[in-house]
């Protein structure tokens, strides 16, 4: 398991693939522990090829990389991709939430997915990250009772139930309006600022240049990184 000076991402030459097509090739940077970054880049330009191959939903063919302390090009075939992913939170922008059931209950899925054990515990744990994203008063809810905002908080309080070193986002605030877009980043700068990393893929350069912070883009099948070499976001 990684140690507080092993990268949470650490990519070498990686070839990041998209069915038969190479979306982004020669891929190196690091991501530390407790650092924030943005993935930009136009629609098809690899940001959310870039993060699946990052969570093993895509394989890395050519080229090393380790999320978490994973080994990514060895996981594709192996049984380890749900340990890893116990070390991750994972939203989406269509929040991919359960509506058969209540907010509890869609946390409580999860839980049991990834082996909590104890009802009280699991309880407890649910209430924890309800209260952490503010809808401590939403566990009865069904999820077509919320708003967009509250939904995205559901996804992100279920994104942080095992705890996890990195919190990789895409797009995370499309379908939300200016001001609701600007509390879910203000909760992703919280949750930062404790010390889980952060990748997000985002299109709102408003956010970035309200929050700056390091910037990684996908471009002409490139990942540039404004810590090496600073470039212009496109307005």
């Amino acid at each position: 398991m990684p140690t507080s000076a092993t990268p949470v991402i650490e990519l070498h030459d990686a070839y990041i693939m998209q069915d038969v097509n190479t979306v982004l090739q020669k891929v190196t940077f690091t991501l530390e522990k407790g650092e924030f970054a943005y993935l930009v880049g136009r629609t098809g330009s690899g940001k959310s090829s870039l993060l699946k191959t990052l969570y093993a939903d895509l394989p890395l063919p050519a080229g090393s990389g380790t999320v978490a302390g994973f080994p990514l090009p060895k996981l594709s075939s192996s049984d380890k991709v749900p340990f890893l992913r116990r070390k991750l939170g994972i939203i989406f922008q269509d929040f991919q939430l359960l509506f058969d059931r209540s907010v509890a209950d869609n946390l409580l899925f999860v839980l049991n997915a990834t082996g909590w054990s104890g009802k009280a515990r699991k309880q407890q744990r649910i209430s924890e990250v309800l209260m952490r994203v503010g809808l401590a008063n939403a566990a009865s809810k069904m999820p077509h009772q919320l708003s967009g905002g509250e939904q995205q908080r559901v996804v992100i309080a279920r994104a942080l139930l095992n705890e996890p070193l990195l919190l990789l986002a895409d797009e995370p605030t499309g379908n939300l309006d200016p001001d609701v877009a600007d509390s879910i980043m203000r909760l992703f700068v919280e949750i930062n600022n404790a010390g889980t990393a952060v990748l997000m893929a985002t299109h709102n350069y408003q956010l970035i240049r309200q929050y700056p912070r390091r910037v990684l883009k996908c471009e002409q099948g490139q990942l540039l990184d404004s810590a090496i070499a600073p470039f212009e976001l496109a307005l």
